[in-house]
C-alpha cells in the first residue's frame, strides 16, 4: 500500500522585483488564480488552498490528474486558473468558481478551470522539498502533465528585461523567479522567490463601505481599504469602486449586515467621508497605477475577493510604508 501524501503549505515569494543576478533563477509566468496544492493518489485527487484547506468540491474537474498520473501518487504545487477569450489567465473569471461549493454542470461549463502545476513537492514516497528547485522542476516535467483540466506552467525562455516588455504589452500580470539551487520551504516565505509585476497590484483588506450614487444611492458604492504595519495597526489608503458588479455588491450586503461596528478600525480613518465600518476580516484583490504622497491609491479597481487570504496577514509593502514614515 502506498504511502499517503503529505499535506504541506505552499512556500511564498519573498524578494519584489527582478532580483540581481537573474541568471541564477528559473522564470515563470505569474499566474492570476488561486494558488492549489494538489494531493494526488490513484484513488483522487485532495486539493488544499494556501491556508490548508480542502477546497476539492469547488474544482472537480481536476480530478481526472489522478487517472492521468497513475500509477503515480503526488504532491503538487500550483495554481488553479480561468481563461479569457484572449487565452490569459483571468482572476475576474475565476470569481465565478472561487466561492462555489459544488458548481453546477452549467457553471462548469460556462466557467471551466484548469490546474497548473510549476513545482512538485513529493513523489511516489519521497519528499522533494530539500532537492534544488531545477531539480525538481526536472522531475516535474518528465510527469508530462497535460489534459482537459490539467496543465504543466512553462519555464520562460527569456530575459527578465524582455519578458517586461512582453507582459505590459499583453496586458499580463508579470512573471516569477526562483532561484535554481533553492530548496522548497512549506509555509515559508522565501527570498529565493521574487515576483516581477507589470504594473501595480496586491491584496488591501476591507475596513469599511460608502454609498454611492444614481442607482446605487442606497447601496454599496465603494469600498474603503487598508493595509497593516508590522505592529498590527491598520492603516486607511483609500477608496475603490470601480470593478463592482451587482453579484459581488450582492454577497458583499450580506456579509457587511453581519460584521459591522460602528468604530473605525482605521487608525487615519479619511475625516472627510462618511463611511460605513466592518471588522477587518475581508480582503480585495486591487490593481492601482500608483500611491500618492500622501498614502492613497491612484485609480484603484478592484478584481476579486480573496477568500484564500487571512486579513491580518495583509502588511504594507515599501512603497506605502514610505508615505506613513513618522505617521502614529
Amino acid at each position: 500500500m502506498s504511502p499517503a501524501p503529505p499535506r504541506l503549505l505552499p512556500m511564498l515569494a519573498g524578494g519584489n522585483g527582478i532580483p540581481p543576478n537573474p541568471g541564477a533563477y528559473l522564470l515563470e509566468p505569474k499566474l492570476d488564480g488561486v494558488r492549489v496544492i494538489a494531493l494526488v493518489e490513484p484513488v483522487g485527487v485532495t486539493l488544499l488552498n494556501r491556508r490548508g484547506g480542502e477546497i476539492t468540491s469547488h474544482y472537480p474537474e481536476v480530478g481526472g490528474l489522478a487517472e492521468a498520473l497513475a500509477p503515480h501518487g503526488a504532491v503538487l504545487d500550483g495554481e488553479v486558473v480561468a481563461f479569457d477569450e484572449k487565452g490569459r489567465t483571468s482572476f475576474q473569471r475565476l470569481q465565478r468558481r472561487m466561492h462555489v461549493l459544488q458548481p453546477s454542470a452549467r457553471l462548469l461549463a460556462d466557467t471551466p478551470v484548469v490546474f497548473a502545476a510549476f513545482d512538485v513537492l513529493w513523489l511516489d514516497g519521497e519528499l522533494l522539498v530539500a532537492c534544488p528547485q531545477e531539480e525538481r522542476r526536472r522531475i516535474l516535467d518528465s510527469l508530462a502533465i497535460k489534459g482537459r483540466a490539467w496543465q504543466t506552467a512553462p519555464v520562460l525562455d527569456a530575459t527578465p528585461e524582455e519578458l517586461l516588455e512582453a507582459c505590459r504589452a499583453a496586458g499580463l500580470e508579470g512573471f516569477m523567479a526562483k532561484r535554481r539551487d533553492a530548496t522548497y520551504q512549506p509555509g515559508r516565505r522565501s527570498p529565493a522567490w521574487w515576483k516581477v509585476k507589470c504594473g501595480r497590484r496586491r491584496e488591501f483588506v476591507v475596513g469599511g463601505w460608502s454609498t454611492g450614487s444614481g442607482s446605487r444611492a442606497e447601496s454599496i458604492g465603494s469600498l474603503a481599504l487598508g493595509a497593516y504595519d508590522p505592529s498590527g495597526t491598520l492603516y486607511y489608503v483609500g477608496q475603490a469602486g470601480s470593478g463592482l458588479n451587482e453579484e459581488m455588491i450582492r454577497q458583499l450586503q450580506k456579509l457587511f449586515a453581519q460584521i459591522r461596528v460602528e468604530a473605525s478600525p482605521f487608525v487615519n480613518p479619511p475625516p472627510a467621508l462618511m463611511l460605513h465600518y466592518v471588522r477587518p476580516m475581508l480582503v480585495a484583490e486591487i490593481a492601482y497605477t500608483e500611491v500618492t504622497e500622501s498614502g492613497t491609491l491612484r485609480q484603484p479597481s478592484i478584481k476579486g475577493l480573496r477568500t484564500d487570504v487571512i486579513a491580518s496577514d495583509v502588511e504594507w509593502d515599501d512603497e506605502i510604508a514610505e508615505r506613513f514614515s513618522g505617521a502614529g
